[in-house]
C-alpha cells in the first residue's frame, strides 16, 4: 500500500487529510471515502492510521476500494508530520565514499535533521542566500513501525513499516566550516520527502532499488541501494543497539555518487534549479530551488 498525507485544493473540500494511493499514483481515496466504502471509523492522525493498527483493518477491503480522486485535485504533503527522529547516515555507499577520498565505516555514522527541515514532494527548497555551494542528495529512507530496542540484524526488517524518497539537502560551505552536518543539513526546507511512504510487503529487497537524480534534466546520479556499505537491516540493528527506536522514525540511509561536491569541477545548485529524484518501486519528487 502507498500512504500518502494530503491537503485539499481549494475546489475539492477540507484541508490536511491522508489517503492511499492507486498502484499507478494516480488516484487516491481519501480518509472519508474510505471511512464511506468500509464503514471503519478511521483515526483523523496518518501516524495512528499506519502505527497503530488501523491500515490493517483497511487492507481487508483493499481490492474493493474505490480510487475515485485525481492526484493532481490534492497537494501531497511530508508524509510524517511530527517523526520522533530524523537520522541520517554519512557515506553509506562504497561509490561515494570512493568519489570523497574516504574509507568507509563499518558502523553507521550518523548525525541528525531537526523536524522543521521537513518539506514537501513538490514544494520548493528556500536557501538562505548566503549559501554558496548547495548540493543535492538522494537518498532511501526507512520507517520505522514499532518501538525497536537492540534487535538481531535477523528480525531487524520486522520494525520496517515502509520506505520513501528522501532528499538530503546540504549547504556544504556551511558543513565544511563546521566540519559537522547539523547546521549545514538541518535548514529549513532541506529534506523534501515522499512523495508517499510505500509498505514494506511492496519493497521485498529495498537493496536493489535503482536511484536517480536529474537536476534540470540532467542525470547526475545514477545508481543502486545494492551499492549500499551497510544494508537496512544492518543499519536498523546497530542503531537499536545504541538508541530506541520509536515508531515513525525516519532513517535516511545515504546517499550515491554523483553529487556536486564530487565532481573535478563542482556544479552546485543555483537559484530556479529543479531537482528531481526518482527511487525504483517509491515514485518520484521534485523540487525548485530558491535562494532568499
Amino acid at each position: 500500500m502507498k500512504i500518502a498525507r494530503i491537503k485539499a485544493n481549494s475546489h475539492s473540500g477540507a484541508g490536511e487529510s491522508y489517503a492511499l494511493i492507486s498502484d499507478d499514483g494516480r488516484k487516491l481515496v481519501t480518509r472519508e471515502e474510505m471511512q464511506m466504502q468500509t464503514g471503519i471509523p478511521l483515526p483523523p492522525n496518518i501516524k495512528d492510521f499506519m502505527f497503530r493498527g488501523w491500515i490493517d483493518e483497511v487492507k481487508h477491503y483493499a481490492k474493493k476500494l474505490e480510487f475515485n480522486c485525481g492526484i493532481d485535485d490534492v497537494e501531497l504533503l511530508h508524509p510524517i508530520p511530527n517523526p520522533p527522529k530524523i537520522l541520517c547516515l554519512a557515506f553509506n555507499y562504497y561509490d561515494h565514499a570512493r568519489d570523497a577520498g574516504l574509507v568507509p565505516s563499518n558502523e553507521p555514522v550518523i548525525f541528525m535533521k531537526p523536524r522543521t527541515a521537513l518539506n514537501s514532494p513538490f514544494r520548493d527548497i528556500i536557501s538562505p542566500a548566503s549559501i554558496s555551494r548547495l548540493d543535492y542528495e538522494a537518498e532511501l529512507a526507512v520507517i520505522i513501525g514499532k518501538d525497536t530496542k537492540k534487535v538481531s540484524e535477523e528480525q531487524a526488517m520486522d520494525s520496517v513499516f515502509g520506505y520513501m524518497i528522501m532528499h538530503d539537502v546540504s549547504a556544504r560551505d556551511i558543513q565544511f566550516k563546521d566540519k559537522q552536518f547539523t547546521r549545514g543539513k538541518g535548514i529549513d526546507t532541506f529534506a523534501p520527502c515522499g512523495p508517499w511512504i510505500t509498505t514494506r510487503d511492496e519493497v521485498p529487497d529495498p537493496q536493489n532499488l535503482r536511484i536517480v537524480t536529474k537536476v534540470n534534466g540532467e542525470v547526475r546520479q545514477n545508481s543502486s541501494s545494492s551499492n549500499m556499505v551497510l544494508s537496512v537491516r544492518r543499519i536498523i540493528s546497530d542503531l537499536s543497539s545504541m538508541m530506541t527506536l520509536e515508531a515513525g522514525d525516519i532513517i535516511s540511509t545515504g546517499t550515491p555518487a554523483g553529487v556536486a561536491m564530487s565532481m573535478k569541477e563542482p556544479r552546485y545548485l543555483k537559484d530556479g534549479d529543479v531537482v528531481e529524484i526518482a527511487i525504483e518501486k517509491l515514485g518520484t519528487i521534485k523540487n525548485r530551488v530558491v535562494f532568499r
